[in-house]
This record gives structure tokens, sequence and C-alpha cells, in this order.
């Protein structure tokens, strides 16, 4: 099964954010950081609009913009504006009620799925976009 990577790419439109040190960017030069396309960056970046983690320029010059300062972001932040799904999906269709694993089988995992959920979003909640900017290795400019 496929894996979403809104993720990935909102962390990274973020850092390349709080990267250019309060200069607009546009959502294509932040598709050709991401090697994707402006469509997903757009849709995003309306995320984390939404959140109130980014804020757009208008005008000549315009673009996205942080909204927080990047060591005020955290990566739980990020999850939870652009991630709409459970971390663990479950079965499509209910399973067989008759059988003793299948009606029995969502309620014996669901403590584990929930403990893993939560030290995930424990172990986000730790992280800043400002560390990752920090821990960078690259010439100063996006």
């Amino acid at each position: 099964m496929p894996t979403s990577t809104r993720f990935a790419v909102a962390t990274h439109i973020l850092t390349a954010l709080a990267f250019s040190d309060g200069k607009p960017l546009r959502s294509e030069d932040i598709a050709n950081s991401a090697n994707t396309g402006a469509v997903v960056i757009r849709g995003l970046l309306s995320r984390l609009a939404e959140a109130g983690l980014t804020r757009s320029q208008l005008g000549s010059g315009g673009g996205a913009l942080l909204a927080k300062k990047p060591d005020e972001i955290r990566l739980l932040d990020v999850y939870r504006a652009v991630e709409d799904t459970e971390l663990f999906a479950v079965h499509r269709q209910p399973p067989c009620a008759e059988c003793p694993v299948g009606a029995n089988i969502l309620g014996a995992i669901k403590p584990a799925l929930t403990r893993a959920q939560t030290a995930m979003e424990a172990e986000l909640g730790k992280t800043t976009i400002g560390e990752i900017v920090e821990a960078l290795t690259v010439p100063a400019s996006v």
C-alpha cells in the first residue's frame, strides 16, 4: 500500500521558507526544490496556511512565508496540518464476525497501534523546523 508523502513535502516547504530568511518563495521555486509539481506545493501551502503555519504575500515579489518562527513550528504541527489519516490503516471491510480471529482482531491490535501513534506523535513534538534548518548542510541559497 502506498504511503502519503504530504508530511515529508510539507516539512520540505517549511524548511525552505525558514531557510529563505523572510524572503517570500513562489510555489514554483519550492516545487523545483522538492522535485514535484507547483500544484502539489500550493495544495500543501493551503493546508499549512489553514493551520496557521504559513501565510501568503501578494503582489510582485510575493509568495509564501512562515507565519511563525521556525523554532515555534514542531514537526507534530506539520503532521497534523497535512495528514488526514490514521498512521495505521485497518481492514477496509469489517472482518468476519463469525470467525474467532475476525471478530476480535481489531480490538486486539488497537492498543498497540494507539501506543505506536502516541509514540510517533511524541517524537515529532520534540523537533522544530528550526532544528531541521540547523541540520542542513548546504550553502545559504535555495
